[in-house]
Formats: structure tokens, C-alpha cells, sequence
């Protein structure tokens, strides 16, 4: 007998997809909602029914509870699972699933009401004797108040919004001088993310490892710790790579995590996952400090399920259901899971949106993916596509098969952080677990390495594959139009190289010109380019994507003129004006126009600013002059798209 015979998923992406996959082992009905942008989304066909609720922004679609209450009475539904994020850790939708005569696939509300609020929950703890990070609730201070406990605290400090997560908010001040702005920022992003600017200041550690374990609870009042995760490696406060079990911790630290993360579970009566953060100092790990208590599934779940054997999805439901956890299964082995993002790492990792083009998963290692071959990326989202989990024997054997599986993933059509993951897989300090949270800066700014030959080379195989069929269109044309066969015809030159023949530039995405290989037969090809697989794929706009053991490039074909251009251009720079379009850098909204229509600016003044996937950037004036706007806010653009277009004065001299 199912525990349930349907259950609504208030989600969207890879763990919509997950939670279905749960669903149809145990025969339950999944009902999917999604919004606009996500109607053709992989999880609503996957879903046995799906339910619109509301435009693209998360504001009218996933965040509203009501219309997520009232698509689980129009399916049908006898429970909602929240996923993660959005309504996950709200203590309004599960009062309302309540009154609705729902089930809430998550814990209770007073659980949900004392471990969502930073400040509440850190004291809640701490009068139960669990250790905190040293530190302070700001709520109802004032800025001179927060000075004067901020200084008896000691720098650094850590400024963090009292309510929601996700790094969000979160400011580092090293000395009391940036601490004013540091407050006012935090507050900013704090209010308009979560409708509430309360902080919470503490004492940032020096080199803080944060481990993370996952606990469960029951209706009969049994809390246990399943086991810790090691989210340590981390970028703007957001987790990259996860593992588990957690390398290098003694044995009698990972007691003490454990029964610390049982006695705050226990302590609100938690029912169903859970997970209990800490930091550790990498300096000094005798010593643990709770951070929060993540009151849902996490999205780094599936490295515990994979040394467990244990479907926590599953567990989510049953123990919801009134039934007793079961025994938990000592882990084995080792785990380590990577999420991959539409972003560009070399652009100071700004989102990528776009048509995937293609979409090719490894074998032999689980993926939990949000996308498909032809799934659009839009800004409206967090920029997380997939995740790719790989487990072995030990962390060395785990860790050279997550490297192996990413050399293997191929996303083509968005920028992804594949790349830049493999890096980190290679890094000797991550190799010997010597990690701490601030590991990554220290690889910035990452530099992918250039085009390969046999990239470049798949590159012109593909624009020399385009040619036959426009010829042939062209020749088609000869009879009705004249002179059109001379354009039919490939080009010749007097020393007897075929035009058509000659190897064709590029273009990159940061102005390199590269040209492909001449053609070469398979039987020229060094042992080791056949070996590797090198795949492409041809944009509408004309671009070449091609991946190659991870690496993606996009590469434009250049014409003969074009090329011309570009070389008369470097020749005589001094004749190059600087172009009047400011252009957006990443697709995304248009947040705010910091300049009127026709006012005067100089060069590299913000004219607007664009939102996309939790990240703002401002575009600035190419050079000074008068500026005519061409998009306005609330308008959603494109990357490269115009946004300004800013007219120097002439000069008459």
C-alpha cells in the first residue's frame, strides 16, 4: 500500500524531477505546478498531472501560496512536498496545507517558526548548552549599539540576515571602519529578498570548514543523526562541491557533531529530514559550533544517500505518514557530489541563459538534472542545472570518478561552470582534504585554458558542412536568376588553393582570432585526438559550441571581410572609436536605470542595472556623451543585447 495515493510537488528543476522519481517507485501519483517559463520543463512532463500557477517570476508562481493551495485542491492532492527553496521552510504554507486538511511533507510549525530565524534558533540552542560561533542578534539595535557589541565581539565579523539563507545578505568587515556600510548593505538585501532586515553579527573563524549533519525524526519521538556531509567548498557563500562522510575529522569530533545535531533536533520535537549546520576551525577541529538548522531536504542529499543506500525521499514520506524511522545503515564508502551552473567562471562567474542544445548525462554515475536537449535557461531561476554525483570505495576513488564523469558531461548552447569544476577536482589542497570555505577565492579569476586543436578543428568541420547545402540551395537558383551561379561556386585562387578549402577563423568570446587546422584525414589524427571526444553544435545565430573533456567554447566563423576588418582595425588602432551601444553583460532584468533619456554622462558611469539568478550588475557608459535608453526597467534583455546607446559630442576643432 502507498503511504500516500498523490502528492503535489511545490517545486520546479532536478528536484521536482527526483521527487517523482520517488513517487512512481512507491505508485503515488505526482501532481508537478509550473510557471510560464517552465512549461515545457522536463518535470512537468514527466509529472502524472501538472498544474499552472502563475507568470514566470518566482513572486507570482512558486512563492504564492495560495495558488500552490489551490492547484493541489484542483489535482487532487493528498500531500505537498516542498523540495528545497521557495516555500520549503515556510511556516505560512504549512499552516495553510493545515487548514486545508494537507499534508506538509516537512516538519512542524514550531520547528519550522524557531530554526527559520538565525537569531531565534542561535538562541534557542545556546540555552540548551549547544556551542555557538560568539556573536549577537542586531535586531532592535542601533548602528552605535551594533558598534560598541561588535567591538567586545572582536573582527572580523560575519553580517547576516536573521531570516532566510543561501549566502544571501551575507557581508565579511574586517575592521570597524567598514561596518556602517557593511550593515547597510546586508539590510538592503536582507529586506528585499526576505521582507525582513533583521542581522545577526559573529565572529568570523579563521579558516571555518562547515560540516553539515542530516538528521531525522519520527512521530514517536526518535531523532537520529544519518550522518555529516562536508560542504566546505564554497563561492559567495554558496556550496560547489560536497562530500561524505566529512574527511579528517576524529572519531570523537564526529560524535560530538552527531549527538549536538540529535539534542537541536530533538529539542523542537523535529519530525522528517533535516540538516544541522557547523562550522569547524581547519586550524583547530576540537571545537564546533552551530551555525542553523536547515529545516528541509538539502540540496546535497544524494551524497548521504549514496554511502547510505537510504532514498531520503522516501523517508521524508513515510515518517509524514506516521510511520516509525527504520534502522540506519552505517556508511560506506565515500561520496562526493558537484553542481553544475549556467554560468561563465571566466566572466567573474555571471549567469548564462539560453536554448541547450545539447544535453549529454555520463554513464555510470547518478545525475539529477533540471535540463534536457532544448531546455531553455532563463534568468528567472537559481543558475543550478544538474548535479552529478559519484561514489567509491574511498575519497581518492570518489574523487577521480567525479572528475571523470564531469570530463564526460557535455552542456552546449549555456556558459557552465564544468570547467572551473574539474579545476577544483584537480587541486592538490582539495586532493588532500586541506579545505576551509575560502579555497576557491584563492583560484580566482579562473582562466579556461584556449580552444584545443581538435576543438577548433570539429569547429570547421561543422562550417564546412553548412557549405554543400547553401550551395546546393544556390544552384537551384541558376535558372531564374542571373549571374546566381557565380555564387553557386566555390572561390578559386591563381596559386591553385581551393577557397573553399582554406582554413576558417574564429571568433571567441574574448576577441581571440584562432584559426582551425587544415583538413586532415582520420588516418593523420594523433592516436590520442582520436581517443577524445569532442562534441559540437551549430546555433541559430550562426555560433559553433564545442566541448572537449569538460571545456566549452563558443566560436563565431569569420567572414573574409570581417576578418579584413579586424585586421586593418589592429594595424591602426588609433583609428578605432569606441562603440556607442553599452551593452548587458548577462541576460537578466532590468532592476533599475540610474541615468535619464538624453542626460549626459561619462565614461564609465552606470546607466542600468541588470538582475539575473541572485546576481545585479551595472552597465556603464563605453565613453563620455549624451545618452538615448533603450530599454527600460522591468524589461527583460539578453545577453549583448543594447541597452544605451551613448552619442559623443563632435569635435570641431
Amino acid at each position: 500500500m502507498p503511504v500516500y495515493s498523490s502528492v503535489l510537488i511545490a517545486n520546479r528543476g532536478e528536484i521536482a524531477r527526483r521527487i517523482i522519481r520517488t513517487l512512481r517507485t512507491l505508485g503515488i501519483r505526482s501532481i508537478a505546478v509550473y510557471s510560464d517559463a517552465d512549461a515545457e520543463a522536463p518535470h512537468v512532463r514527466e509529472a502524472d498531472d501538472a498544474v499552472w500557477i502563475g507568470p514566470s517570476p518566482a513572486s507570482d508562481s512558486y512563492l504564492r501560496i495560495d495558488a500552490i493551495i489551490d492547484a493541489a485542491h484542483e489535482s487532487g492532492a493528498e500531500a505537498i512536498h516542498p523540495g528545497y527553496g521557495f516555500l520549503s521552510e515556510s511556516v505560512e504554507l504549512a499552516r495553510a496545507c493545515a487548514q486545508a486538511g494537507l499534508v506538509f511533507i516537512g516538519p512542524g510549525v514550531e520547528a519550522l517558526e524557531i530554526m527559520g530565524d538565525k537569531a531565534r534558533s542561535r538562541a534557542h540552542v545556546s540555552d540548551r548548552g549547544v556551542p555557538v560561533v560568539p556573536g549577537f542578534d542586531a535586531s532592535g539595535l542601533s548602528d552605535a549599539e551594533i558598534a560598541g557589541r561588535a567591538a567586545q565581539v572582536g573582527y572580523p565579523l560575519l553580517v547576516k540576515p536573521s531570516a532566510g539563507g543561501g549566502g544571501k545578505g551575507m557581508e565579511i568587515v574586517r575592521e570597524a571602519a567598514g561596518l556602517a556600510q557593511a550593515l547597510s548593505s546586508a539590510r538592503r538585501v536582507a529586506a528585499a529578498s526576505f521582507g525582513d532586515d533583521a542581522l545577526v553579527l559573529e565572529r568570523l573563524i579563521g579558516r571555518p570548514r562547515h560540516i553539515e549533519v542530516q538528521v531525522f525524526g519520527d512521530m514517536h519521538g526518535t531523532v537520529v543523526a544519518v550522518g555529516e556531509r562536508e560542504c566546505t567548498l564554497q563561492r559567495r557563500h554558496q556550496k560547489v562541491i560536497e562530500e561524505a562522510p566529512a574527511p579528517g575529522i576524529a572519531d570523537v569530533v564526529r560524535e560530538r557533531l552527531w549527538s549536538e545535531a540529535v539534542r537541536v533536533a530533538a529539542s523542537v520535537d523535529y519530525v522528517g529530514a533535516g540538516t544541522v549546520e557547523f562550522l569547524i576551525d581547519a586550524d583547530a577541529a576540537d571545537e564546533v559550533f552551530f551555525i542553523e538548522m536547515n529545516t528541509r531536504l538539502q540540496v546535497e542529499h544524494p551524497v548521504t544517500e549514496a554511502v547510505t543506500g537510504l532514498d531520503l525521499v522516501e523517508l521524508q514520506l513515510r515518517v509524514a505518514a506516521g510511520e516509525a524511522l527504520p534502522e540506519i545503515p552505517r556508511a560506506q564508502g565515500h561520496a562526493f557530489e558537484a553542481r553544475v551552473y549556467a554560468e561563465s567562471p571566466e566572466r567573474g562567474f555571471l549567469p548564462s541563459t539560453g536554448t541547450v542544445l545539447r544535453f549529454t548525462a555520463p554513464r555510470a554515475v547518478r545525475v539529477d538534472a533540471a535540463i534536457e536537449t532544448g531546455s531553455e535557461i532563463s534568468g528567472f531561476y537559481d543558475p543550478m542545472i544538474a548535479k552529478v554525483i559519484a561514489r567509491g570505495a574511498d575519497r581518492a576513488a570518489a574523487l577521480e570518478r567525479l572528475d571523470a564523469a564531469l570530463a564526460r558531461t557535455v552542456v552546449l548552447g549555456v556558459e557552465t561552470n564544468i570547467a572551473f569544476l574539474r579545476a577544483l577536482c584537480a587541486d592538490s589542497r582539495v586532493a588532500a582534504a586541506d579545505l576551509d570555505t575560502g579555497l576557491i577565492e584563492t583560484l580566482l579569476p579562473f582562466e579556461a585554458p584556449s580552444p584545443s586543436t581538435t576543438m577548433l578543428d570539429a569547429a570547421r568541420n561543422h562550417v564546412q558542412r553548412e557549405k554543400p547545402a547553401r550551395h546546393a540551395f544556390l544552384g537551384q537558383q541558376v535558372v531564374s536568376r542571373a549571374g546566381s551561379a557565380w555564387s553557386a561556386l566555390p572561390g578559386w585562387r591563381l596559386s591553385g588553393t581551393d577557397a573553399a578549402d582554406s582554413s576558417p577563423a574564429f571568433l571567441t568570446d574574448d576577441g581571440d582570432v584562432l584559426r582551425a587546422p587544415a583538413s586532415s584525414s582520420s588516418d593523420e589524427r594523433s592516436e590520442e585526438s582520436k581517443r577524445v571526444r569532442v562534441d559540437a553544435a551549430l546555433a541559430p545565430d550562426g555560433a559553433v559550441w564545442v566541448s572537449e573533456l569538460g571545456r566549452t567554447a563558443t566560436l563565431r566563423p569569420l567572414t573574409r571581410r570581417q576578418l579584413m576588418e579586424r585586421r586593418l582595425a589592429a594595424r591602426h588602432p588609433e583609428t578605432a572609436a569606441t562603440h556607442p551601444e553599452a551593452r548587458a553583460s548577462m541576460p537578466g532584468s532590468v532592476v533599475a536605470v540610474h541615468v535619464a533619456d538624453g542626460a549626459r554622462v561619462q565614461a564609465g558611469e552606470p546607466i542600468v542595472s541588470i538582475e539575473a539568478m541572485k546576481m545585479e550588475h551595472p552597465v556603464l557608459a563605453p565613453h563620455d556623451g549624451t545618452v538615448h535608453l533603450l530599454v527600460a526597467q522591468g524589461d527583460q534583455v539578453r545577453r549583448d543585447q543594447p541597452v544605451a546607446r551613448v552619442e559623443a559630442e563632435e569635435s570641431h576643432d
